[in-house]
């Protein structure tokens, strides 16, 4: 029995697999594939009634908001814009169950922490109802943040 043709064939066809593989190529190595990056977002903060005349801490990128149950508040203000300055115009957004002159809802302003340091972020109202005026204590807003970096 002569296998002299079928092993020829044979050995050419694996020779032609293995080039199709790659096998016994000498090019380098493909690279390991990159690995991913994680960002994470510092936390968004944000800060209501509760809040008033405590320290708040957020972090350099953080948004802080100011979100004040009823709408007869100022939008919130800083003491330091470079520090914490605004985002965005404040937003006012009342209470469709409401009836005019109510005062229900919300204004809400935005802060973006741009360095570290400290802010007071403030607002106020005189009117706590329809005609029912504040009591001293009851005008004015001031929570105190503290960015660190």
């Amino acid at each position: 029995m002569n296998l002299g043709r079928p092993l020829t064939l044979a050995l050419g066809c694996a020779a032609a697999l293995l080039a199709l593989t790659g096998c016994g190529s000498t090019g380098a190595p493909a690279p390991a594939s990159p690995t991913a990056l994680v960002t994470i977002k510092p936390a968004a903060v944000t800060a209501d009634e509760k809040a008033n005349h405590t320290t708040v801490k957020a972090t350099v990128g953080a948004t802080v908001s100011v979100e004040l149950q009823g709408t007869y508040w100022s939008a919130a203000t800083s003491s330091a814009p470079e520090v914490l300055s605004p985002l965005g115009s404040p937003t006012t957004a009342p209470s469709p169950s409401c009836r005019p002159g109510g005062g229900c809802g919300t204004v809400t302003t935005s802060f973006t922490a741009r360095t570290a340091g400290t802010a007071h972020l403030t607002a106020s109202r005189t009117v706590c109802g329809e005609a029912l005026n504040c009591t001293p204590k009851q005008r004015s807003y001031d929570v105190t943040i503290e960015v660190t970096g």
